[in-house]
């Protein structure tokens, strides 16, 4: 800063020597007008002194970072690399620190020039590129950050990171095998517990989806068989058993446009705030207004469903995919009944997935 003020001093007083000569010069038959000069450099020194802290995106009045702080650092390894552009590990550097700075944009830079010197083959520059992007919101793993990571697994198979966004990129795709493999190919890793957990339920509910989806393609398209894949037995247990939730669906004109030709809906039961497979789960045509009885013994794994009187929540999912999970831009309505309710439910699709 102090070498900024010094320069910022020799341009005011190059300004002052500009406009205050002429004034101060003897011409013949003219006085030296010291009055005028003295008006002007008092104009140019106090304005200029007063109008830059305001105008300036300067922060004045917070600290400078220490020479040896984290921020200090990476401006000067920035620095260097404005001198040094071609140090792939510099870069690759720079995106990390910036990472950790919680500057992610230019942490997306950094890791996009480390990945253009590398030509594409380096797979610590398109994780980096890749997971800045998806925490940054400037992509996801269903469009740019997605193939990244799908790139630095093919460069590094035993990459555990981008094994994992590649599992949840292939289970954003729709293509269950693969996110299941790879699902399973990260337990054998030993994950904490707590990762453990959260891989396990991915697969639980891969492994139910794709039963739904395999019961879906077999059953009926006009709604009258249940997509259950439950145990015999509960397939086998009367209808008057089962506990019934009625309900009719509609769209709104609001997203009625943004639903697939041919796509099919999803009515789904789940515990309100509760994640993993739904309790249960029906697949239907999506021809509106359509009324729905979903039953208990709609359960998509044997033992669960639901029992009278439980508070449950509804979605009812027009899949533009044609798969059984949700895609960004899926047109979807939420209501929330009590099962075994006579009076028929209204749930009106009005939303879209984000």
């Amino acid at each position: 800063m102090s070498g900024f003020v010094v320069i910022a001093g020799l341009l005011t007083l190059a300004v002052l020597i500009a406009l205050l000569y002429p004034l101060l010069r003897k011409r013949e038959g003219l006085p030296e007008s010291w009055r005028a000069a003295g008006i002007a450099g008092l104009l140019i020194l106090v304005g200029g002194a007063a109008l830059y802290p305001t105008w300036s995106n300067f922060k004045w009045h917070e600290p400078q970072p220490a020479a040896d702080s984290p921020e200090a650092m990476v401006g000067r390894l920035a620095r260097r690399l404005e001198r040094q552009p071609d140090d792939i590990d510099g870069w690759l550097r720079l995106g990390r620190s910036y990472g950790v700075l919680g500057q992610h944009e230019l942490s997306a830079r950094a890791y996009q020039r480390a990945d253009t010197l590398a030509k594409g083959k380096n797979p610590e520059a398109l994780m980096g590129l890749a997971e800045a992007l998806v925490v940054s919101e400037k992509s996801d793993l269903g469009s740019r950050a997605g193939r990244l990571f799908e790139q630095a697994l093919e460069l590094d198979g035993a990459s555990v990171k981008a094994l994992f966004y590649s599992a949840f990129a292939a289970r954003h795709r729709n293509e269950l095998p693969l996110a299941r493999e790879r699902f399973e190919r990260l337990l054998t890793a030993n994950p904490p517990e707590e990762v453990a957990r959260i891989i396990s339920e991915q697969i639980s509910e891969i492994d139910a989806l794709s039963r739904m989806v395999g019961d879906g393609a077999a059953a009926p398209t006009s709604g009258g068989t249940a997509m259950a894949a439950a145990a015999p037995a509960t397939q086998a247990a009367p209808a008057a058993a089962a506990v019934t939730v009625p309900l009719r669906v509609t769209v709104s004109a609001s997203v009625a446009d943004k639903a697939a030709a041919g796509a099919p809906l999803f009515v789904l039961a789940r515990i309100p705030g509760q994640r993993g497979p739904p309790l249960a789960a029906r697949r239907l045509d999506a021809r509106f207004p359509q009324e729905v009885d979903l039953l208990s013994t709609d359960a998509m794994i044997a033992g669960t469903g639901f029992a009278a009187g439980q508070e449950l929540e509804i979605e009812a999912r027009i899949a533009n995919g044609g798969g059984a999970s949700s895609r960004s831009g899926d047109p979807f309505g939420v209501i929330r009944v009590t099962a075994g309710s006579k009076q028929r439910a209204a749930i009106e699709i009005n939303q879209l997935k984000p």
